[in-house]
């Protein structure tokens, strides 16, 4: 008679379930501003940001990491406007394409009035 998988063996299924899901970017993070708005975003996306994907790597200890859920120190606004360059910028990494990528249409969407304080906070987010 055959015993059922041990535990050991269960983890590292459902480890190896849980790798498959976060390469195929299907698992989503939430995205939490300073004055409290909150933004849910495929993984993927998010680690377009250096400093969010170090965030969400499992081996860098970060409770972000378990939770999902990244407090970011900037106002919704700004943050909000990071989440669509993020999308941006990962929408256009992914697809082969030779046509002209629309920077002057996304640069026309950033109010005049937050570059300085969106500068600033991408360059911390590393995107």
């Amino acid at each position: 008679m055959k015993v059922a998988a041990s535990t050991s063996d269960l983890s590292s299924t459902s480890d190896a379930a849980q790798k498959s899901d976060n390469a195929n970017g299907s698992e989503w993070v939430r995205l939490q501003s300073s004055d409290g708005y909150s933004y849910l975003v495929k993984r993927k996306v998010a680690q377009a940001s250096g400093t969010i994907r170090n965030m969400l790597d499992p081996q860098s200890g970060y409770s972000e990491a378990l939770s999902k859920i990244c407090s970011i120190n900037e106002r919704g606004i700004i943050l909000e406007k990071l989440v669509e360059y993020m999308c941006f910028k990962s929408h256009y990494e992914s697809i082969n394409t030779k046509e002209e990528i629309p920077v002057q249409e996304f640069m026309e969407r950033i109010p005049p009035e937050l570059v300085l304080e969106l500068l600033l906070a991408a360059d911390y987010q590393e995107s």
